[in-house]
């Protein structure tokens, strides 16, 4: 117990402290100077596969449409193996695509939240932005944008209820969060989808958005998805992590494997984008006017929910501290962090698999659900950009250990 609480104390001491430059580490004069330099900063702190997976799922995406609007025969050639109404091409590429980032998942921090009060009540905080409000957002958002287009509604839908447990991590790091309860977290959410997302997914587009077109979905179809292209990953990840780690030691793991390992589920991706796109290449060309659609409720989901979140958080610390919490140790910066882009994200490879197994790769469903991907990368990205603007702008402990922070 006493251990748990000094790991995440340390972790709250940084917001006291003066504000760092991002470039040189050194104490901002102004602040005026952080905030020119943060977007360069944050990108010089991502990964060349990082840096490069906007362009290169445009890439993709382009690839994808002119082969199958220029190669006859595309379709039937993945289609000649199929794997529960999903081709085996395909079906190969998602697992592979989820595999490399379930192994980075600290499955051994789990049993620290029976541990900790502060992680019991930021998992409640949590399951709430994540699993009753996030989705209802989505739905509400779906159907205000899209009324007119029932099928891309449905694939846009699949999206919110996905909870990312992939990019979120990549997101937290960039922006300072506290990553060992964001691990925690992400082993919560992997658990909860291979429960929860079958049920929700027939709730919320059968029921809660029944459509007069009576687009529907199977609950077992949706269950035999979650459970192949979530479980089967999370159980790769699982043993590979821990045989790794016992063959060999955590530091290796950590810094040898798991860098070497990682750009298989790069590759994963935009293999999977070009192969849908191909799959998707004529159905694009001649609807580019719903795609783009799809656009505006992404955008206006990932913005609303990762703003609520840190805006949430941000209000409990100030509520603390007038109550003269001085440490303010519940709710510091590294969790608003934490709690933003985990509300924010969603796992698009998840609502990728489910929209191919139940509606099929040619459907707009499937459509819907692939643009998630080229949408979340980039507002994401520049929200962490506004997280680091926001850890220099806004007090997040007492004004006398606040230095060169205004409200």
């Amino acid at each position: 117990m006493e251990k748990e609480e000094i790991t995440v104390n340390k972790s709250n001491e940084q917001p006291s402290r003066p504000t760092a430059s991002l470039t040189d580490g050194t104490p901002s004069e102004n602040g005026h100077h952080d905030d020119l330099a943060a977007p360069q900063a944050l990108f010089q702190k991502l990964s060349i596969l990082d840096r490069l997976l906007t362009p290169a799922i445009l890439v993709c995406m382009v690839v994808g449409v002119v082969i199958g609007e220029f190669v006859p025969g595309v379709q039937q050639a993945f289609d000649t193996v199929k794997f529960y109404s999903v081709s085996v091409p395909i079906a190969i590429g998602l697992i592979v695509m989820m595999w490399p980032i379930l192994t980075k998942v600290k499955y051994e921090a789990l049993s620290r939240i029976l541990l900790s009060r502060r992680l019991w009540m930021h998992m409640g905080i949590s399951m709430v932005l994540n699993w009753i409000i996030g989705p209802l957002i989505m739905l509400g958002l779906a159907w205000a944008t899209l009324p007119d287009l029932p099928t891309y509604r449905t694939g846009v839908i699949l999206v919110g209820l996905a909870r990312c447990i992939a990019m979120v991590m990549v997101w937290n790091q960039l922006a300072g969060g506290d990553g060992e309860y964001c691990a925690i977290l992400v082993v919560v959410n992997s658990v909860l989808q291979i429960i929860l997302y079958s049920p929700y997914a027939v709730l919320f587009v059968n029921v809660v958005g029944h459509t007069d077109q009576g687009v529907h979905l199977a609950y077992g179809s949706v269950a035999i998805s979650v459970l192949i292209y979530l479980g089967i990953p999370l159980l790769a990840g699982v043993i590979t992590r821990f045989t790794i780690i016992r063959l060999k030691s955590k530091e290796f793991f950590d810094k040898t494997f798991a860098p070497r390992f990682s750009p298989l589920s790069f590759i994963g991706l935009l293999y999977t984008i070009i192969v849908m796109f191909a799959y998707q290449g004529h159905h694009i060309v001649q609807n580019l006017g719903p795609v783009f659609r799809v656009f505006v409720p992404m955008i206006l989901y990932f913005v609303i929910m990762w703003t609520s979140a840190f805006a949430l958080v941000f209000f409990l610390a100030r509520r603390e501290f007038r109550k003269g919490n001085a440490d303010n140790g519940d709710f510091p910066y590294e969790l608003a962090v934490v709690q933003a882009f985990t509300a924010g994200s969603n796992n698009f490879e998840l609502a990728i698999a489910v929209a191919i197994a139940v509606y099929g790769v040619g459907s707009d469903q499937a459509l819907a659900a692939t643009i998630g991907p080229l949408v979340e990368v980039p507002v994401l990205l520049a929200l962490t950009w506004v997280a680091q603007y926001l850890r220099v702008r806004l007090q997040w402990g007492p004004p006398a250990q606040c230095q060169n922070v205004k409200v």
